[in-house]
């Protein structure tokens, strides 16, 4: 813990723009009371005494959410943790912060303008994004400022701060993961992962956040594993890194043992499609925002603003339209996966661009976060589940790999995971974390 707060501390840091909340006093007297607990025999949980950051949009009791925004400034304190924080807490974990995030979770950048936006460890020079919703939750991680970090994802937000920043990040199936007392973005679309070094790790948050006892196993191996390289446009418009990445992942696979296959999954060009109007995200989050908006709209960040105004123009009609489209898709995603025990793509199709290049441009921001939401978005929207794992050489910019299942499937997935992240590090192409 005092390492982690010496870093969170660093007057030449990021721990200013990571943290909008640190718990340093509170944190430390809680590490000290679980060291005595511990030298007494007295194990308190499998997290006992990890400092572990939590983003911006979990209740804490006595605490104000807000979200990333000056727009809740003056909301009442939540009355109690939210579900997963008392989980959290119950397995031993020591809060050490709350993270800076993307303003009401939306956007796939990371761009703050009320509390500054956290730099991506690559490139710290020059300054890149770290990628959100989630952005101080990763840098939490990647500067040693906590051990792990609990983030939301509702079209990437923990999976692509995870891959910018060279960090594994777990999207479990929505339903796995109790959403009370989380601040709502989209709920249909909303979930809870984890943000960490290693699959290990996440699996091991996993089993606290979802209360499930994870199976483990030690038999599973490549040559039993059915890869599908999913086709169509997440494969289009890759950066030149991003694509030697990923081909070198893939060669690494097969090389190892596994059977890759095309996945044509001949549905997939109708996502953009059907959320071409904004989505689900842009008709919850107008409902959920649209008494603020009438009474502080000039409080927003005006390109989040922008965003969740297009729910305004979906009427109920196009609402169940929406509902019955992802119904759809869902049974066609889980028809299209029936060869296969996980789809592979990348997990964003861009590394990490700089955060004065987006600032400065309206048309570059909005073309970034399309792109980078493209890939990660088609899990939430098929209820899916999924994992980003670390594919580049060290010293290069971070790239994620993206393994992805049907909703329900979260403990095979993590074991398939491990076993690719094994393959994958013994060539030195998944780095646990990227040195600033």
């Amino acid at each position: 813990m005092e390492e982690c707060l010496d870093a969170a501390t660093e007057p030449t840091g990021e721990g200013t723009r990571t943290f909008v909340g640190l718990y340093e006093n509170s944190a430390l007297g809680a590490s000290e009371r679980s060291d005595q607990l511990r030298r007494s025999g007295i194990n308190t949980g499998p997290l006992m005494g990890l400092p572990i950051s939590i983003k911006d949009l979990f209740d804490v009791g006595g605490e104000t959410t807000t979200a990333g925004s000056s727009v809740l400034d003056n909301a009442a304190p939540a009355r109690q943790d939210a579900a997963v924080i008392k989980r959290l807490r119950e397995a031993g974990a020591i809060l050490i912060g709350r993270t800076n995030m993307t303003e009401f979770a939306y956007s796939g950048l990371g761009l703050n303008p009320h509390f500054g936006t956290p730099r991506n460890p690559y490139d710290r020079a020059l300054g890149r994004i770290p990628g959100g919703s989630s952005s101080g939750a990763a840098v939490s991680v990647s500067d040693g400022m906590a051990v792990a970090a609990i983030g939301t994802d509702t079209g990437g937000s923990v999976r692509i701060p995870a891959a910018l920043c060279g960090l594994t990040g777990f999207k479990p199936t929505a339903r796995r993961v109790p959403l009370e007392g989380v601040f709502e973005l989209s709920r249909s679309l909303d979930s809870v992962g984890s943000i960490a070094l290693t699959v290990a790790c996440c699996s091991l948050l996993d089993s606290v956040l979802s209360s499930e006892t994870h199976t483990q196993t030690t038999d599973l191996s490549l040559t039993s594993i059915r890869l599908g390289i999913l086709q169509g446009y997440v494969l289009d418009d890759l950066g030149e890194n991003v694509a030697r990445c990923f081909d070198n992942a893939l060669k690494t696979l097969s090389d190892a043992g596994a059977e890759l296959r095309e996945a044509n999954w001949e549905s997939l060009p109708q996502i953009p499609q059907i959320n071409a109007d904004g989505g689900l995200a842009a008709a919850e989050s107008y409902r959920h925002h649209r008494e603020w908006i009438e009474s502080r709209s000039e409080r927003y960040d005006p390109r989040v603003l922008s965003r969740i105004l297009r729910g305004r123009e979906i009427s109920k009609k196009n609402y169940d339209r929406l509902t019955s489209a992802r119904s759809s898709m869902i049974a066609s995603a889980e028809h299209a996966f029936a060869g296969f025990d996980v789809w592979l793509m990348p997990t964003v199709p861009h590394t990490a661009p700089s955060i004065a290049e987006l600032e400065s441009s309206d048309t570059a921001y909005f073309k970034e976060n399309a792109a980078m939401l493209r890939n990660p978005s088609v899990i939430n929207f098929i209820d899916g589940c999924a994992i980003s794992i670390p594919c580049n050489p060290p010293g290069q910019a971070p790239v994620g790999l993206m393994i992805a299942a049907p909703g329900g499937h979260d403990q095979r997935l993590l074991r398939i995971g491990a076993c690719i992240e094994a393959a994958l590090a013994r060539t030195g192409l998944a780095i646990h974390g990227y040195p600033k």
